[in-house]
């Protein structure tokens, strides 16, 4: 498939898929309202599946760069789920550095959000990002599986996940004791609450909505 730009779009069909992806209609109601914008052979999935995000596209850090080092840890939750699997990444000659909470959108821990731990790992960060599906199993390889089984989530239990990660990024002996986070949409969402309880613990948050 070619890769195409948001200009290559009418505004109307872009604003639909933002509702889509923030959760505001379904993918049917995408569909069918993006029906009137199939023409010339092109299918209303078809416009769906240009207008997707290519995570394959988007990588910047390939996961085996050299410059960094990359695992996933399970990080203890007593007050949420139990615990919550994410992904570390360092540079890979790192001594103490300061460290970043990276939060995903409401899919899940996508290769989107790995690809930007790593950035930051590269511009000398700690980075984690946690999975907020741990408890369902983990993101599934799929943002659409992804968005349905976040909808099954305690809110409430997976807000404490984040905290426990972000207390536990914080504390790490390789840390130097200053923890940031930035999130998107959803995780833009966290980023505040994080700022509220957290207060001078956090040294800095950036929401992307």
């Amino acid at each position: 498939m070619d890769r195409k730009k948001a200009s290559d779009f009418p505004q109307e069909l872009l604003s639909l898929f933002d509702g889509y992806v923030h959760g505001g209609i379904s993918r049917r109601q995408f569909l069918d309202r993006a029906q009137k914008f199939a023409v010339g052979g092109v299918t209303a999935a078809a416009l769906f599946q240009m207008l997707k995000p290519n995570y394959a596209w988007a990588v910047q850090v390939p996961a085996d760069d050299k410059r960094i080092k990359a695992e996933y840890v399970t990080v203890p939750s007593p007050q949420g789920n139990g615990s919550i699997k994410g992904y570390l990444v360092r540079p890979a000659d790192a001594a103490k550095l300061p460290s970043i909470l990276v939060i995903h959108e409401n899919r899940g821990l996508n290769p989107y959000i790995e690809d930007v731990a790593r950035r930051l790992a590269v511009a000398n960060f700690i980075a984690f990002a946690p999975d907020g599906l741990t408890s369902l199993g983990g993101y599934p390889g799929d943002d659409e599986k992804g968005l349905a089984l976040f909808g099954q989530l305690d809110r409430a239990k997976m807000a404490e996940d984040f905290f426990a990660a972000a207390m536990w990024l914080k504390s790490r002996p390789d840390s130097t004791g200053k923890v940031g986070a930035v999130g998107f949409c959803f995780g833009g969402g966290i980023v505040n609450q994080l700022a509220v309880r957290m207060g001078p613990d956090l040294a800095a948050g950036v929401p992307f909505y």
